[in-house]
Order: structure tokens, then C-alpha cells, then sequence
């Protein structure tokens, strides 16, 4: 597709997505965030935090490995937590950007977000995707629940807000489970029952690692099988004497001992050459949920340039979306003038006649505003409205595309802008040209174009010439539009 790069992987990676993939549809996927996955926006990691206040009592950060019993040190010179709180709240405050990794996760319909992380970025970039996050900071709000919630935020170690209560010294680990439990209890049931992918985290947190050991003996070695990333050790990351090849061979030997460790907490490693490389992981892994994502994109005030012969152009649509459906495909729509209900129809149509009566595993309905209700922009909202929910789809089909403008008829341009903005999203385009209007001229587009959108699948123009011939059956037009979706399924 246009502007889009499909890395390599190993068939480890490859494996693990098509594991968390299937997580994700099964509503069993987790994610648990360290400090590194907001790293990316711009937080200093917990060494540099340090730097200053260990210096003033004495001591040299890069030369203490424990982290967690400097900051107790540091607590026990001050006699109080509030100077490191305040070092806390500055820097915290003052970055809140949303990176990529962020975003991707926060598009999937992930559900359950634990973090020891002390920022907002996990709830903010859900909100910014239009979902309804329930946070949970300490233990009071595990006993209730945000209505109509998409996600719950566990943040284990409290929250920026409130910095005075943080887990941070040594002591506060040392008391965690006796104050809060239920954090725990909670933690414990989801590693049981959800594959939890660990993103930016050490493994260096003796909370965690407790609960880990806990939950392995409590489970008798009956677990669900979970996943972390770690950077392999990079020789070329250390100097190139005597000493930095002992100090390479040294780590990676650790690094290896860590991993084979963590399987006993049936934590699957993930070895990445760059951090760069999760994201470009996480892009497989949206993309893989997406493809079976059919967004069908149209609308008409009229019929008269509809070509195929031996149907109704309504009909077309009812059996077109019908037959999507029976891939095994989800279908999107913003119920287009004039086409809506015939793409309903059709899912409706399949799903009684199988018996599969859960609506929403077969359909996504966006239906777009009409009129103006108060002083907004509607032409904006449309426009981010429509960008929200090509976002959701794989491939996107498209089909007609016209309106009345002042009693004339015209290009959708509407329509046209959905498929502007299919390519910008990276996903693959079929429109059906016979339809007519919008999507004749898409489908001339891509025929005159084929090798731009379609670089590595040059055997698929023969196919998608097809959907432009007038002297083919209905039936001819949609097994073809069928048999892509599925061959792009399989090649994306």
C-alpha cells in the first residue's frame, strides 16, 4: 500500500504478534507499562531524577545500581518525602506529549493498562481516541467504576497529582502489600486470566517481582503465557578496547540470565535491535487487527451511472456487505445517504441467517451529523469525525459516491476525501468502479496508478480491472471484490 513499509521480523516476533493479535480479539490482551514507554515523550528516566539529589548527600548515581535504596537514602537525609516529590511533580508536569507508541495502543481495544509510571500519557492518549478511561490511582478507587468505561488504568505507584504518595523509597516497597492489597489481589487475577505484553520495564521493581513470585507459587506453574521486549546488547554500544568487549560480554551474559529467568514467570522475552523497533511492532499489530476491518464508504442521491445490469444498486449493496461478512469480516460504516440502510441490511441478513446474533462482533456504525444542532463547525466535525472512523478499518471498499447540491447532482466529495484519507492510514483501497460517480473515478485512479498503490502485488490488477466491467454479473463483481479482501488479508 502507498506509504507503507512492512518491516521484517523474526518468526519469533512474527509469532508473538499473531498471539496478541488474537488476545486482542478475544479481549484477553493487557498492557503493562514501565518508565520506557514514556521515555519517547520526553521524561528523564530515573537515574537522571537522582542525579542531583544524591549528589547533595554525598553520592555518585552512576556508580549505584539500587535505585530504589538511593531514593531511601535520600529520604532518610531529608526526613521527609516532600523534596523529592517536588523533583517528581517539575519534571513531571512539564512534558506531557503523546508518542507514537501511545497512539497505537490506545486505537487497539485493550482494556486493561497496568503501569508504575507516575504520568498521565496511558489515559490522555485514550481520551484523545475518544475513549472513556477509568483510572484507578490508589486503592479507594478500585470500589468504583466510571460508567460506559473502554479501559481501566491500574497505576500502581500513584499518580503525579498526588506526589506525596507515590510509591518511591525502599520503605514503600517494603510496605506496599500491607497498604495496598487490593492492587495486588488485582494485579494477580489479570496476570491469570490476561497475556500481558510488558512494554519499557526493567524488571528491576521488587514490588513486581514479589507479585510474580507469588502468583508462580499460587498457580502452580499453571499460567498464561506473557510477553516483554528487551534491546539486545549491542556491541557496538561499548568501546572497542579490552575492557569494552568484557564489559559487552559481561552484560549480554546478564541479559541472557535475565530472560531465561523470567520464563519461570512464563514472561516471554522479545529481543529488538533499536527501541524504534516496538513501534514498528505495535504498527504490525494494529494493522494485523485492523485487516479484517472492512470500512465501505459511499453515498447517492441517484442511481443513473450504476452499470451492472441484472440488479438493483441497493440490492448490490445488501448482498455486497452480506458476503464481506461471511469472510469473517467486521464492517464499518457511516451510514452514507441513500446507502446506509442497504449496508446494514445486508450484515443484519448474514447474521440471522447463521444464527450469529452478537451485532456488534459484525458491524461498527458511525453514522454522520446532518444538520447544524448548535454554534459548531459542522463541516469540521465531519471532517475529524470521518478521520476517526477510517482510522478503524484495514481495507476500505468503496461504492457510488454522489449528492445533490442546489438540485444538481455532483461528485461526494465526501467520499473522495475517505479515500484520501484510507491511503494516509495505510490501508487498501477497492473501488468498485461500476458503481459509478466517486467511484469511478477512484477505481480510474488506481488502474492508471496500480504500481503506486499496489508496489509488491502487481498481480492483483487483473482483478481490480474487473471491477470496472459493465458486461459483468453482480455475482461476478462482488466474488471478485471477496476474493481481494481475502487475498490482501493474506498478503497484509
Amino acid at each position: 500500500m502507498v506509504g507503507v513499509v512492512l518491516m521484517e521480523f523474526s518468526l519469533e516476533i512474527n509469532s508473538f504478534i499473531n498471539d496478541f493479535v488474537r488476545c486482542t480479539k478475544e479481549d484477553c490482551a493487557a498492557i503493562f507499562a514501565g518508565a520506557g514507554l514514556s521515555a519517547a515523550s520526553g521524561y528523564v528516566n530515573w537515574k537522571e531524577l537522582l542525579r542531583y539529589p544524591a549528589k547533595r548527600i554525598g553520592l555518585d548515581v552512576e556508580k549505584e545500581t539500587d535505585l530504589v535504596t538511593l531514593a531511601q537514602y535520600i529520604y532518610n537525609k531529608d526526613g521527609s518525602k516532600q523534596p523529592m516529590a517536588e523533583l517528581i511533580r517539575n519534571n513531571f508536569v512539564s512534558c506531557n506529549n503523546i508518542n507514537e507508541n501511545h497512539e497505537i495502543l490506545a486505537k487497539l481495544p485493550i482494556k486493561t493498562y497496568w503501569t508504575t509510571n507516575y504520568d498521565s500519557l496511558i489515559e490522555d492518549s485514550l481520551r484523545k481516541n475518544g475513549k472513556n478511561p477509568d483510572v484507578k490511582k490508589s486503592v479507594r478507587d478500585l470500589s468504583t467504576i466510571i460508567s460506559k468505561r473502554d479501559a481501566v488504568v491500574y497505576k500502581m505507584h500513584g499518580d503525579i497529582s498526588n506526589a506525596s504518595d507515590v510509591v518511591l523509597i525502599k520503605e514503600d516497597y517494603e510496605l506496599y502489600d500491607l497498604r495496598n492489597q487490593l492492587f495486588s489481589i488485582s494485579l494477580k487475577r489479570d496476570l491469570i486470566s490476561k497475556t500481558f505484553l510488558f512494554i519499557g520495564f526493567s524488571f528491576e521493581d521488587p514490588n513486581l517481582e514479589y507479585i510474580l513470585s507469588k502468583m508462580r507459587i499460587l498457580t502452580d506453574g499453571y499460567s498464561r503465557k506473557h510477553y516483554c521486549f528487551f534491546r539486545k546488547v549491542n556491541r557496538s554500544k561499548y568501546s572497542n578496547d579490552e575492557d569494552g568487549e568484557k564489559k559487552f560480554q559481561y552484560d549480554k551474559l546478564k541479559q541472557e540470565l535475565k530472560c531465561a529467568d523470567l520464563i519461570r514467570y512464563h514472561i516471554h522475552s522479545l529481543m529488538v535491535d533499536e527501541y524504534s523497533d516496538i513501534t514498528q511492532i505495535l504498527k504490525r499489530i494494529e494493522k494485523e487487527y485492523k485487516k479484517d476491518h472492512v470500512l465501505i464508504s459511499g453515498s447517492a442521491d441517484e442511481f443513473e451511472e450504476f452499470k451492472i445490469k441484472d440488479i438493483e444498486p441497493l440490492e448490490f449493496i445488501h448482498k455486497l456487505s452480506g458476503e464481506i461478512s461471511k469472510l469473517g469480516c467486521k464492517v464499518i460504516t457511516g451510514f452514507g445517504k441513500g446507502i446506509g440502510s442497504a449496508v446494514l441490511n445486508g450484515v443484519l441478513d448474514y447474521i440471522y441467517k447463521t444464527n450469529t446474533r452478537k451485532l456488534d462482533d459484525h458491524i461498527i456504525m458511525r453514522p454522520f451529523p446532518l444538520y447544524v444542532t448548535s454554534d459548531v463547525d459542522l463541516e469540521q466535525i465531519k471532517k475529524e469525525y470521518r478521520k476517526q472512523m477510517v482510522e478503524l478499518g484495514g481495507i476500505a471498499v468503496f461504492v457510488l459516491g454522489n449528492k445533490t447540491v442546489n438540485g444538481s447532482i455532483q461528485i461526494a466529495d465526501g467520499v473522495i476525501e475517505e479515500f484520501e484519507l484510507a491511503i494516509d492510514n495505510g490501508l487498501n483501497v477497492i473501488p468498485i468502479g461500476v458503481t459509478g460517480y466517486a467511484s469511478e473515478i477512484l477505481w480510474n485512479r488506481l488502474i492508471e496508478n496500480f504500481e503506486k498503490f499496489y508496489p509488491d502485488n502487481i498481480d492483483l490488477k487483473k482483478d481490480f480491472e474487473l471491477l470496472g466491467d459493465s458486461e459483468l454479473t453482480s455475482d461476478v463483481i462482488i466474488k471478485t471484490v471477496c476474493k481481494i479482501i481475502s487475498e490482501l488479508k493474506e498478503i497484509y
